[in-house]
């Protein structure tokens, strides 16, 4: 059953906008050497410098390169970019260097005091410094793949033009949608997690002696042993949103609003306190591991699902306000579940799964999407039915000895062969020259 809103949309025949979001890619990988060491080579300097290019750049770690795309209206346009920026950056690393494939990280020194901060600055590092303090080296050195998401303008214009009786002005319709979308990948992010985690296991030194996980599980990284600052979020509407990070920042639970990692975060203003009236400009989700069987971490499939989940959501009801809080809690309680499950156990949500994935194929076929997601859906379905087709089941295959390092090295060679036989390699970094969205847009699409 659609909302009022999501009705709307289907009557003036507008819902295929609700699935033509613009689409932008972060992707973190380490810089290993051949033997699966953190790398100790500098930034590559065929890049440009670290500080200033916003779409290779580090986060946390020195060696922890994250590959920016600039934003695509259409899913192939951002696989694209990020395929060119990720050769780019293969492409300046140093002989013998390579990108680690796993969202885990390889094996790290018992001396973490040894890895290098990113060098972004002195108040960046004096960040990262406080941060360690808190959290440890570890929980800093896990990668995933963001996507930020931003509505199509033509679907907040209509619901403007509809539903003035409901929405003062645009951003009063942003602001709500973007809620609606965060509820809706807060509450289902236990199913992401179960159909992509892929993270089975640590390697040596992740966890402090004696605190080893006693078997591998589904998504170490999505799970309490994964990431940093385990704060929640209050999706109710974007003021209880920004008050409810302003007050974690005020106990001192977060050192900043910048500290504020769930796993979805409204994104506009830089000025936290004026977001609700400035108004959300897109969506960063932050619940995918790394998917090794791709070079640049990510497969297309998973972005076009990624993009009908968010289409799904906008049209249906957003949850009433006394019941938000309550629903997500229990929903990051489930995750919790999934992502400290067995990778080859059947998902304790099994049921809720299929009946998910049952509501996205009637939706897909009520809005007419193409053959490819009908596609996408039956191979997910699949994954539900049969937990050894999940990435992270697949995994446990490689492992030898406790360790995915020979198997993490051998993607991480083949890879790397592949980019540097790139024809003609991107090189437009290498100056210095510091891009803009719509510049880098034309520069890679050439």
């Amino acid at each position: 059953m659609f909302s009022r809103i999501g009705q709307l949309i289907f009557d003036n025949e507008a819902v295929a906008k609700t699935s033509d979001f613009t689409m932008g890619l972060e992707i973190e990988m380490q810089r290993v050497d051949e033997t699966g060491h953190i790398s100790q080579e500098p930034y590559p300097a065929g890049i440009g410098d670290e500080k200033t290019n916003p779409w290779l750049t580090n986060d946390y770690l020195e060696t922890m390169a994250e590959m920016v795309t600039p934003s695509a209206k259409h899913v192939l346009d951002a696989m694209h970019y990020l395929y060119v920026i990720n050769n780019t950056l293969r492409s300046a690393l140093a002989p013998g260097e390579l990108l680690w494939p796993l969202s885990m990280p390889p094996k790290l020194p018992k001396d973490k005091t040894q890895l290098r901060f990113a060098k972004m600055g002195p108040k960046k590092e004096a960040y990262l410094k406080e941060w360690t303090k808190r959290h440890g080296y570890s929980k800093g050195t896990p990668c995933g793949a963001h996507i930020n998401l931003s509505i199509d303008s033509h679907v907040i214009q209509l619901v403007l033009d509809k539903c003035g009786d409901q929405f003062k002005d645009e951003v009063a319709v942003r602001n709500h949608l973007y809620t609606v979308l965060a509820q809706g990948f807060v509450r289902y992010r236990w199913f992401i997690t179960y159909l992509f985690g892929a993270s089975p296991i640590a390697e040596e030194n992740y966890f402090a002696p004696g605190h080893e996980l006693a078997h591998p599980i589904r998504s170490i990284r999505q799970s309490s042993h994964g990431f940093g600052t385990k704060f929640a979020g209050d999706y109710t509407n974007v003021q209880r949103y920004v008050d409810r990070i302003e007050e974690g920042v005020k106990q001192g639970i977060l050192t900043s609003d910048y500290e504020f990692h769930d796993s979805v975060r409204f994104k506009g203003n830089e000025n936290l306190k004026q977001l609700p009236q400035t108004g959300v400009e897109y969506l960063e989700l932050r619940m995918l591991d790394l998917d090794p069987s791709s070079s640049v971490g990510v497969r297309t499939g998973t972005l076009r699902f990624i993009r009908l989940l968010a289409s799904y959501f906008i049209m249906h009801p957003a949850l009433k306000d006394d019941e938000v809080n309550p629903v997500l809690d229990l929903a990051n309680q489930m995750n919790e579940v999934v992502a400290e499950e067995s990778p080859t156990a059947a998902c304790h949500y099994r049921t809720k799964a299929l009946a998910l994935i049952k509501h996205l194929e009637r939706y897909a076929n009520q809005i007419q999407l193409g053959p490819e997601y009908a596609e996408i859906l039956e191979d997910l379905e699949d994954r539900v039915i049969n937990p050894a087709t999940t990435p992270s089941a697949k995994l446990l295959n490689y492992v030898q000895d406790g360790s995915l390092t020979a198997y993490a090295l051998r993607r991480a060679k083949r890879y790397q062969e592949a980019a540097l036989e790139t024809i003609q390699p991107f090189k437009g970094f290498e100056d210095g020259r510091v891009y803009t969205a719509a510049e880098l847009r034309a520069a890679l699409a050439k």
